[in-house]
């Protein structure tokens, strides 16, 4: 029997924006138009039911292949595919409404993504309304509790309003307002990021729940190990907006192969052996305006050698994992 086909499918996406100054500045100085390469190439699979993490440090693409797997940004090259079906040209098209009816996205900041003016109500049944699956206020608010005791909150907080919850409370609001139109794919953008620890496995034990409830499958953005550790099942490596490393989540944290995995590996404090030397993330990220030749990540690297900076190391296949390293 031939093997089922992964939910998600993300192949060669790449995102560029221009960052050039006005017009006219331009014309006088004499300066062209400059591009920012924000996500370059970056392909990947998720099967139905698992979780895909993505990290890297601030700035290496993450949160862009976020908004271009649903539909806030489209790619300059590459393509998406959800169930088969070619997610971006159904972005454009009349089946628009009902693909975002089945991909979902949770918000980073929970005091952003919420409208301070609307109640709970409001905010958690704004796409039941949006997607016309309930018309009728009492069977709206009915449907809304349903949700909002989901996350573990109250059908009582309805009335309330946003300032009145804390961080972990608010984001809580926004997985139910993600959950209201039952959807098959969770795009998770840092959502524990703004939260104390003690509220982040709160959040995170909740997500694992619904998961297992529903079958949701999820790509979780995160610069947290420690959460992607708990979260996921592959994870991939962003450096520079591409991906230099995707394996499983266990041989990624046991035997991890690239030199920047193993850098962000080596900075995590352990328990154990409380005392001993941490290796801490080497340099600085290079400006993505002006990225360096060949591998992008060789200024950084201690195995780097002549043929890292002048050859760009492609994604391959390596005993069980992807990678993008000459050294290995």
């Amino acid at each position: 029997m031939s093997a089922p086909q992964p939910l998600v499918r993300a192949h060669e996406l790449a995102m560029r924006f221009d960052v050039s100054r006005p017009w006219l500045q331009r014309v006088i100085e004499g300066k062209p138009r400059q591009w920012l390469q924000a996500v370059d190439g970056v392909s990947f699979e998720i099967a139905r039911g698992q979780t895909l993490a993505l990290v890297g440090e601030s700035g290496c693409g993450k949160s862009t292949v976020a908004r271009l797997l649903v539909g806030l940004y489209a790619p300059s090259r590459g393509s998406f595919h959800f169930d088969g079906q070619d997610a971006h040209a159904a972005y454009q098209s009349a089946d628009a409404r009902a693909l975002r009816q089945r991909i979902q996205m949770i918000f980073q900041d929970p005091y952003a993504s919420l409208n301070p003016r609307w109640t709970v109500e409001a905010i958690v049944g704004e796409p039941l309304l949006e997607h016309g699956l309930i018309s009728r206020p009492a069977e709206l608010r009915e449907r809304a509790a349903e949700l909002l005791v989901s996350v573990g909150l109250s059908a009582q907080d309805l009335g309330k309003y946003p300032h009145q919850f804390s961080g972990g409370q608010r984001q809580r609001i926004s997985i139910a307002r993600a959950l209201a139109t039952a959807p098959q794919f969770l795009v998770c953008d840092e959502p524990t990021s703004a939260l104390d620890v003690s509220v982040q496995a709160q959040v995170l034990n909740i997500m694992k729940e619904l998961q297992r409830s529903r079958s949701l499958t999820y790509l979780f953005i995160s610069h947290n190990l420690a959460v992607v550790r708990h979260v996921s099942d592959r994870v991939g490596v962003m450096y520079l907006g591409r991906l230099v490393e995707l394996a499983d989540k266990h041989t990624l944290f046991s035997q991890p192969r690239h030199p920047y995995t193993r850098m962000l590996l080596d900075a995590i404090p352990k328990m154990q052996g409380s005392g001993a030397a941490r290796t801490p993330v080497q340099g600085e990220v290079p400006n993505p305006l002006n990225p360096p030749t060949g591998c992008t990540f060789h200024p950084r690297c201690p195995q780097a050698d002549e043929r890292c900076k002048t050859e760009r190391p492609a994604l391959r296949q390596f005993q069980g994992i992807q990678i993008a390293c000459h050294q290995v």
